[in-house]
């Protein structure tokens, strides 16, 4: 059974940093890509960042410059620093993993969601 388990949110102070970690277990055979989602209260879930299995990156406009993704393959293991927080991005960070492929087949996975608390 495919586990994805992130760590690294807490409250940080507006202009500090955090970083996420989100590490995909059990019996995968390949990822293509992963990435992070984040969802405020009362707000649809967005697209903070992904990145391939070739390590190509894409962003969200309001994190370009700010944040950095990154991944380890041989891991399964996502990460997303995250420089010069602000206040708007307070929101619960999922990890996504997209195309798992195990020995029973192909599905997406999401993890169970990490507090991120920016204080002004």
């Amino acid at each position: 059974q495919v586990q994805l388990v992130e760590s690294g949110g807490g409250l940080v102070q507006a202009g500090g940093s955090l970083r996420l970690s989100c590490a995909a277990t059990g019996g995968i055979i390949s990822i293509n890509a992963m990435g992070w989602y984040r969802q405020a209260p009362g707000k649809q879930r967005e697209l903070v960042a992904t990145i391939t299995s070739g390590s190509s990156a894409d962003y969200a406009d309001s994190v370009k410059g700010r944040f950095g993704i990154s991944r380890d393959n041989a891991k399964n293991t996502v990460y997303l620093q995250m420089n010069s927080l602000k206040p708007e991005d307070t929101a619960v960070y999922y990890c996504n993993a997209d195309t798992v492929r195990t020995w029973l087949g192909i599905k997406n996975y999401w993890g169970q969601g990490t507090q991120v608390t920016v204080s002004s």
